[in-house]
């Protein structure tokens, strides 16, 4: 690995106590939603983004939500989980990136996307995928902020931004990543989940999500699912006619079904 980036990775934030409190119960077969719930009322600011996202159009559900509670049981425990990183990384990460041309707003909303088509999409063929995919998918492109950190320090921004313009894939982007810095922003998430004590399986969702073919079996079905996502939603647009096309090419070469990922569009779009 590249050793500034190696450097700022280590030198990350680590989590802050809500967060820990969150991950055990979350990875405790044992705990129910009223531990959550307990923990949750302690953090005015996540309290506030669980009821804010609750009532956004993107997670679909039907009524205005005013009780934290509900909101809770309604996302479960895998999504609050979600929240809860993201929450973290707004809070505790310096995020310039502008090498990828968007800025701190455009990639919140972006990760806010990725995670509601993440929960519209699972609740209708498995909800128990969610808990990986849902903390997976609120952050599987924070690896970016490194990156970005390492283009702007090595005078090289202008040079990938330059390149970035003439392509529009992921895989594009992991691979002009990988000729600029050394690295993907994919293996850096990875990397960074591994130094916050995350279960290897949410690091391995994210390493290989644009190669599920090499993933462990324990977790493929998964890297599947966030390939498609990010193929769907990504830095280059969100849910356009083309990114749906290519989205349901891979939906067809992998089995799975098109109608509830079309239904799960269905509700983020609206």
């Amino acid at each position: 690995m590249n050793e500034s980036i190696y450097k700022s990775i280590k030198s990350l934030p680590p989590l802050d106590e809500t967060i820990i409190k969150i991950q055990k119960i979350c990875s405790n077969d044992d705990s129910d939603i009223a531990e959550l719930i307990s923990v949750i009322h302690q953090d005015p600011m996540l309290t506030a983004n669980i009821l804010r996202s609750a009532n956004s159009p993107l997670y679909g559900f039907s009524r205005e939500i005013n009780d934290v509670d509900r909101a809770v049981a309604l996302f479960g425990m895998a999504t609050i989980r979600g929240f809860a990183l993201a929450g973290t990384v707004s809070k505790n990460f310096k995020i310039n990136l502008t090498p990828y041309g968007i800025s701190e707003t455009q990639f919140m909303e972006l990760a806010t996307m990725q995670n509601a088509l993440a929960f519209n999409w699972c609740n209708k063929i498995d909800r128990g995928l969610l808990n990986i995919i849902s903390p997976a998918s609120f952050m599987m492109d924070i690896g970016k902020i490194v990156i970005a950190k390492e283009l702007i320090d090595s005078n090289k921004s202008d040079k990938f931004k330059s390149q970035i313009q003439s392509i529009s894939t992921p895989i594009e982007l992991y691979n002009l990543e990988i000729d600029m810095v050394g690295i993907s922003s994919q293996m850096v998430t990875a990397q960074i989940f591994k130094n916050w004590n995350l279960e290897p399986e949410i690091s391995n969702a994210i390493r290989y999500l644009l190669n599920p073919s090499d993933a462990p079996n324990n977790v493929k079905k998964h890297c599947i699912i966030l390939n498609i996502i990010s193929n769907s939603i990504n830095i280059f647009g969100t849910l356009s006619q083309s990114q749906i096309d290519s989205s349901k090419e891979l939906l067809d070469f992998y089995n799975l079904d098109v109608k509830s990922y079309l239904d799960a569009i269905e509700k983020v779009r609206n």
